[in-house]
């Protein structure tokens, strides 16, 4: 299903965020994410001056690396482009994010580590999507499209972080009732 037929506009601005997740030969996850800003006009920018329309406005990327367990086990971040001459500095800040797990609690050690003045509005916003993808890349269906049923107690023993995370994955509906049936949990 597609949005509706849109009123009459004018393009003004895209925001392009891209995140792949990749498993690494040592057994490592690397989750790589990007964020570009590009207006359709041209502007002057206070400290760049004249920007060409299409050019970036940010441009900006971080690679994490994670365990199995989704532990960050190293980061790295650059700036490509930015407005002002600090923001490429706020790369080090980042690596305080070194020893903390994605999943519960993510957003506080994010907020702790690299809030506010201490890190980039930017690439602070792109570690949200990038743990999405941490969790659709370590935490993916099983290879060759198995599910985990009561056959596979492995994989329902211990309920899964995202039931009840949403509604499809809700604990009383037909997905848990078939994918995780030990987790199901019918409506009286």
């Amino acid at each position: 299903m597609s949005l509706s037929k849109p009123a009459p506009r004018r393009h003004l601005h895209t925001r392009t965020i891209k995140c792949e997740g990749f498993e690494r030969e040592d057994g490592l996850y690397d989750i790589e994410a990007r964020i570009v800003d590009q207006k359709t006009y041209a502007v002057e920018e206070p400290y760049r001056g004249h920007r060409a329309p299409g050019m970036p406005v940010h441009d900006m990327q971080l690679r994490l690396t994670l365990d199995r367990a989704m532990t960050v086990r190293g980061i790295e971040v650059t700036t490509s482009h930015a407005p002002y001459a600090a923001c490429p500095g706020v790369a080090p800040a980042y690596k305080a994010l070194i020893g903390a797990r994605i999943g519960g609690g993510w957003r506080k050690a994010v907020t702790e580590a690299v809030g506010r003045t201490k890190g980039c509005t930017h690439i602070t916003e792109l570690l949200m999507p990038a743990a999405t993808v941490a969790f659709q890349t370590i935490g993916s269906w099983p290879k060759a499209g198995a599910v985990a049923t009561e056959e596979r107690p492995d994989r329902s023993a211990k309920k899964p972080y995202f039931i009840d995370g949403c509604r499809a994955w809700a604990s009383d509906g037909e997905v848990v009732q078939r994918l995780f049936p030990l987790h199901y949990r019918a409506r009286y």
